[in-house]
């Protein structure tokens, strides 16, 4: 082989080695971590509140990581008062490292320190759930809604499906992702913030979505069209994509007003 020849070989095939390596950086799926804090009093809530809306997002936005939701059930259960942080993170090593870093600055351990010192005959929260989730390839990363009402009447449906094995749950994510059911709902005006498949959590396999709407009536009058949808009613009917959901939970969640979403 002549070395003029070979080393426009070795010159093209590093630049195809680049070109790939800088397009699956580019499609690389967003990791979300969904914390559920489950709280008993006000006193509590307050401390979470004050923690997150002064410490917490500050910390992540100086990261990089602009858009955080924290949400809260719309029914209020006073005995097991929740509160839904939704944190997005761009790589797998950004949600590795953010811990270190939010333990790093000193801002944040100063404006935490009611939560983070907390002494442990008065703790800020029950019990704190850690879900992480992978977005799916139809909807790589998340999205701020488009609405027009207040924060206080919006409505935030967050969903889990889950399925008896993890071949339906499988199933079920090809369903969202080949099915073609994400664009579904975007031509429907679902407002979605994220889809993604749980990589961890307490009820596996399953994968979970959060739809957003103006208020409640508007969100049943969305899911009417789309249970009346041709195109849900082909899809939903093949038989490729049957018992691939075994448990469907729904909460409906409003935004604090400090949520970034």
């Amino acid at each position: 082989m002549k070395p003029l020849f070979k080393s426009l070989l070795c010159s093209l095939a590093f630049l195809f080695v680049i070109s790939a390596a800088i397009s699956a950086s580019a499609a690389e799926n967003f990791y979300y971590q969904l914390k559920i804090y489950h709280l008993k009093t006000q006193q509590q809530e307050d401390r979470l509140d004050n923690y997150l809306q002064n410490a917490y997002l500050p910390a992540m936005h100086k990261m990089g990581i602009q858009h955080i939701g924290v949400f809260k059930p719309v029914d209020r259960d006073t005995a097991d008062r929740r509160v839904y942080v939704l944190t997005p993170f761009s790589t797998w090593s950004q949600l590795e490292n953010a811990g270190q870093k939010l333990l790093d600055d000193q801002q944040y351990l100063s404006n935490g320190a009611e939560y983070i010192d907390a002494d442990y005959k008065a703790v800020p929260y029950t019990r704190m759930e850690t879900i992480v989730l992978r977005a799916f390839p139809k909807m790589p990363a998340p999205a701020v809604p488009n609405l027009s009402a207040s924060k206080t009447d919006r409505v935030y449906e967050l969903r889990s499906y889950e399925s008896a094995t993890e071949k339906y749950n499988a199933n079920k994510v090809r369903m969202f992702n080949i099915g073609d059911e994400v664009a579904l709902f975007k031509r429907l005006g679902f407002n979605a913030v994220f889809y993604a498949e749980v990589l961890a959590g307490s009820h596996q396999p399953n994968l979970m979505y959060m739809t957003t709407f103006n208020n409640r009536q508007d969100r049943d009058a969305h899911w009417n069209i789309f249970s009346n949808d041709p195109e849900w009613k082909a899809l939903s009917a093949k038989p490729e994509y049957q018992h691939n959901v075994s448990k469907a939970d729904i909460f409906f969640l409003h935004p604090t007003a400090y949520s970034d979403f």
